[in-house]
């Protein structure tokens, strides 16, 4: 027998009390055991049923395995690829005229010329939607600020 005041001892459970409902039969349900009984339970305690279409999902289609060094490798450079295509985009959409502007810094030949024609009608269609607008908002506000004059700390804007 162990020491009641012994923390390491297995907890001691009293017997549940009599219940006031008839018993089912035992030969339909079976009987339930003693170690099911857990007095503290409460029904809000229960987990929340899943959805039938996730649970049939996860039979239907496992997770596997965790993936290795290389597995870990390869999604790294999908996510850095998708990453550099997104910003392509982004840049080609809202900064077409930088593409000609570099083009026309760069040496005469016909790979320059080919990509200051074809980059200029990309930034005209562009311009056409409007894309633009941010970056030649982004633009004038620096040209302000660049132009403004700074007097011991507080702006002047020319006008007085």
């Amino acid at each position: 027998m162990t020491d009641p005041t012994d923390p390491n001892a297995p907890p001691v459970f009293a017997p549940p009390p009599p219940s006031p409902f008839p018993p089912l039969e035992p030969a339909a349900f079976g009987a339930d055991p003693a170690s099911d009984w857990n007095r503290g339970a409460d029904a809000h305690d229960l987990v929340a049923r899943e959805n039938r279409l996730k649970a049939m999902a996860r039979f239907a289609f496992p997770p596997g395995p965790p993936p290795d060094e290389e597995g870990l490798a390869a999604r790294d450079q999908r996510w850095a690829t998708r990453v550099l295509l997104v910003v392509t985009v982004f840049m080609a959409i809202f900064n077409a005229v930088s593409v000609p502007n570099w083009s026309r810094q760069q040496a005469p030949g016909w790979v320059t010329d080919t990509v200051r024609g074809i980059s200029e009608v990309w930034a005209t269609q562009v311009a056409l939607l409007g894309a633009d607008m941010p970056r030649q908002g982004v633009r004038e506000a620096y040209e302000t600020a660049r132009d403004a004059e700074w007097v011991e700390g507080q702006v002047q804007t020319g006008e007085r």
